[in-house]
């Protein structure tokens, strides 16, 4: 009788020492303070002051206190041509990046998946314009797009192509060259995203897909995309806001000019900010962008939700 109500015990589990109550968790709040002191006092704080510097008349070399004025600001912007002329070059550059940058990265992705000699290295070569701060992008560019002495005019000059142009200057050609920068400088982290999910990607499925006779294509239609989708969606959300919040590589480069053809809402808003001295209405164009990222942002994460709840 002992060995079977010992075997009954011992099927049940021994019992807790607590007496069956969950430890407390008090302690883990000092493991998750040094990463969210930062984070509340380098994003949470600055944002909500942003915010509510949005709703003042706040302005740099002002004598007179500072006085709430409510959404004057916001009725001020909603009529200002200029702010939302940058809102939509700010929109055409983003989108004219990430398209690029996404499917150029897909086909380096591909590459970079197959059983090629010295893999190890092109990898490694190409997350170079990662590794890169975004002045230095800029100041390498600008030496290329120069008008004289830069590699891309000696270029067409060689092949007879004409004798250059002014790229960075040019009121049509300013915006599709610095594209061509943002999309170099931005295609490595969209590559290893890419390539992790490539490599997530059950090898035995694309043999199983090519003993059935499907093709490179109908592989890549039937087994690839769905298993790489996920990373798709997330890498092209996440490279979206980073471009249209872009600011240091567009500075460098063109510094909003020619004629604001490069003016992004964040250049712009900068230089309400610190070269005009109009700190409530610069912060008031922070709200907005922040406003549009998080309805977008939002859309994204319910589309993928719902792609969860279906799948």
């Amino acid at each position: 009788m002992t060995l079977v109500t010992a075997t009954k015990r011992s099927a049940q589990g021994a019992p807790r020492a607590d007496g069956g109550r969950r430890p407390p968790y008090h302690g883990a709040w000092f493991l998750v303070l040094p990463a969210l002191i930062p984070i509340l006092v380098l994003s949470v704080g600055p944002l909500l002051y942003g915010i509510l510097l949005a709703f003042t008349d706040s302005q740099s070399g002002r004598t007179e206190p500072t006085e709430w004025i409510g959404g004057l600001n916001f009725q001020d912007l909603l009529h200002d041509t200029l702010f939302w002329e940058s809102f939509r070059i700010g929109l055409v550059w983003a989108v004219g990046v990430t398209v690029p940058q996404f499917l150029l990265a897909l086909g380096l992705a591909l590459l970079l998946n197959q059983d090629l000699r010295l893999r190890w290295l092109a990898r490694a070569l190409a997350i170079i314009p990662w590794a890169m701060p975004e002045v230095v992008v800029g100041v390498m560019w600008r030496l290329v797009y120069n008008p004289d002495a830069g590699v891309l005019n000696e270029t067409l000059r060689d092949l007879g192509l004409g004798d250059g142009r002014d790229w960075l200057s040019g009121l049509s050609t300013a915006l599709p060259a610095v594209i061509v920068v943002g999309v170099w400088a931005g295609m490595p982290q969209t590559t290893v995203a890419l390539l992790a999910g490539l490599q997530n990607t059950p090898h035995e499925l694309h043999e199983a897909a090519a003993i059935d006779g499907a093709g490179a294509w109908r592989r890549f239609r039937t087994v690839t995309w769905p298993a790489l989708r996920p990373v798709a969606l997330s890498i092209t959300a996440l490279n979206f806001i980073w471009n249209f919040n872009s600011f240091a590589l567009v500075y460098v480069l063109t510094s909003g000019g020619p004629g604001g053809r490069t003016r992004l809402p964040m250049l712009f808003a900068y230089e309400e900010a610190f070269r005009y001295g109009q700190f409530g209405y610069a912060a008031a164009m922070g709200c907005v962008m922040v406003a549009v990222i998080s309805v977008l942002l939002a859309l994204f994460l319910v589309g993928r939700l719902r792609g969860g709840d279906d799948a």
